[in-house]
């Protein structure tokens, strides 16, 4: 049978989570925000990567490490999301794949996570 987690730590965590959340969500926005000021202030020909020239090969690289960067960001904003849900639907803290509950210790490190750390890569 899995535990209940007391109401004060679900509380704990659902603030944690809610912080998260509005913290990825600021993350993505100044993002946004950044790509579309670089493309009101420069010219597309700037833009455009050349591997011939050093300066179009540093402006592809910085290209790519923002987009993953927004990625890796919206992967885990999701995380985020699914988390708060199963605390909606009452499930938090249990693992999706075996039905344990998940140690207090790898919610603290990791608020979103929704498996025991053997079932993680299962999910």
């Amino acid at each position: 049978m899995a535990r209940k987690l007391a109401k004060s730590t679900l509380e704990r965590f659902a603030k944690r989570l809610e912080e998260e959340r509005k913290r990825l969500e600021e993350i993505l926005e100044r993002l946004e925000a950044e790509r579309e000021q670089a493309r009101l202030s420069e010219s597309a020909a700037e833009h455009a990567a050349d591997p011939e020239n050093a300066e179009g090969g540093s402006l592809a690289l910085e290209l790519e490490m923002d987009l993953s960067l927004e990625q890796n960001t919206r992967a885990l904003l999701e995380k985020v999301k699914h988390a708060q849900r199963r605390m909606e639907e009452g499930l938090y803290g249990i693992c999706e794949v075996t039905g344990k509950p998940i140690p207090i210790a790898r919610l603290e490190a990791l608020p979103y996570a929704t498996t025991v750390v053997e079932a993680a890569d299962q999910a």
